[in-house]
């Protein structure tokens, strides 16, 4: 259930800003932040690229765009 929430000028600027670039609603890029936040909390030996990267991979096995990894190869 969606919930109104109060944020600072500056704050949804600059979501705007972003939500822009990676074509996301302001709502979504802010949601995206959180997201991001809460598992970096969770998790503060991981680098947020890191973080990023498990965040792609997950998305893209839901969409069906995987590819089975090969232990060794490329060495």
């Amino acid at each position: 259930m969606p919930k109104a929430v109060k944020i600072s000028e500056d704050l949804a600027a600059s979501a705007a800003v972003h939500a822009n670039i990676e074509n996301r609603s302001l709502a979504g890029q802010i949601e995206y932040w959180a997201k991001l936040g809460k598992i970096a909390e969770e998790n503060p030996d991981l680098p947020m690229s890191f973080i990023k990267d498990i965040l792609i991979g997950r998305a893209q096995l839901r969409s069906g765009q995987k590819t089975p990894y090969a232990f060794g190869e490329g060495k």
